[in-house]
């Protein structure tokens, strides 16, 4: 038998309205009252609804994160680091994949604003951030993740992408590749078009060399087959020598197409490839993946760290940009190494 809020009115002698202030704003309650409805509590083994109480009160403990892709290493690692974070300020994280769609985004947007959550952390799909600014604007905060905002007003935690392109690309160009394949898509994701154009920047930098974009429909592994394919035979016909994977999956999917292709191209022999978030499987892989390392869990501890900061918006569009790091394995070696 469940036992509700007016069962411990009716134990207590008190309106159900009475043991709601006992319960939400006791100081409002004679102490001879409060001592007489916790009582009936107890009695009664009454369990108060939190969740209820907290959307009554306009009030939640819980914070969302939506993300581009749960399935990506990457991800679950931004994800334990909020948890670990939120948790230490009593929050729980709800966890949502867009899977890069703009329409998942807004239906769980939706879903958030309604469950009043304390606050939003979010890696959009587009720069169209309409949305989000309703969402503050109805005093939901909301901090951007693995994305900067120099051109937007919300707080954010990114790692420097058009840095991480431009690093990539010149250990390329000084392994003495020159024609690099960019593969990954769609450019509409911030972190992929600045890694692109980090890449392309080196190349200017350096005068000499080529970077041709190779559009992916995702930044999945089977995305990353489709289009080694294409890299393959950019690599038989001297087209190319080298691949930059926007992601470690994308690079994964391009490292099995080379090496599962009829006929087979030898890496780092005939192409080098170069991934980005450095997950753990891409130093497992046959031939261990170069990448672009980002502080992963950091970058989520770190969102909730501002979240909890931006009291009304006092944050602005406070920006923390971590700097990339450049992880060499065997994908990239030179002949001498």
């Amino acid at each position: 038998m469940t036992i509700s809020l007016k069962d411990v009115a009716i134990r207590a002698g008190v309106s159900s309205g009475t043991v709601s202030n006992v319960l939400n704003r006791p100081d409002r309650v004679k102490p001879a009252t409060v001592e007489r409805v916790n009582r009936a509590i107890q009695e009664l083994g009454y369990v108060p609804n939190a969740a209820a109480r907290q959307l009554r009160a306009g009030q939640s403990r819980s914070l969302a994160l939506i993300v581009l892709d749960v399935g990506n290493p990457f991800f679950t690692d931004l994800a334990k680091g909020a948890e670990r974070r939120a948790a230490d300020a009593g929050l729980t994280v709800l966890l949502a994949n867009s899977d890069e769609s703009a329409e998942r985004e807004d239906r769980y947007l939706d879903l958030f604003e309604t469950q009043r959550v304390a606050g939003v952390l979010i890696s959009p799909v587009s720069d169209d951030l309409p949305r989000l600014h309703r969402l503050r604007a109805r005093g939901i905060p909301v901090v951007l993740v693995d994305r900067g905002a120099e051109d937007s007003d919300f707080p954010s935690v990114s790692v420097d992408d058009v840095a991480g392109g431009r690093i990539a690309a010149e250990h390329l160009l000084e392994t003495g590749r020159s024609k690099i394949a960019f593969v990954g898509g769609p450019l509409r994701i911030r972190q992929v078009a600045d890694r692109y154009r980090g890449a392309c920047d080196a190349v200017e930098a350096a005068g000499r060399g080529s970077v041709e974009y190779i559009e992916t429909s995702a930044l999945t592994l089977d995305a990353g087959r489709v289009a080694g394919a294409r890299v393959a035979l950019g690599a038989k016909n001297g087209r190319f020598d080298a691949a930059f994977a926007a992601n470690d999956l994308v690079a994964l999917g391009v490292q099995q197409a080379l090496l599962g292709a009829a006929d087979p191209v030898a890496i780092p022999g005939d192409i080098a490839l170069v991934g980005y978030d450095d997950i753990s499987f891409a130093a497992a892989a046959v031939v261990p993946v170069t990448s672009v390392r980002q502080p992963r869990e950091l970058i989520g501890s770190t969102a909730v760290e501002l979240l909890l900061a931006d009291d009304g918006g006092k944050l602005g569009s406070q920006q923390v940009i971590f700097q990339p790091e450049l992880i060499v394995r065997a994908s990239t070696a030179t002949a001498r190494d």
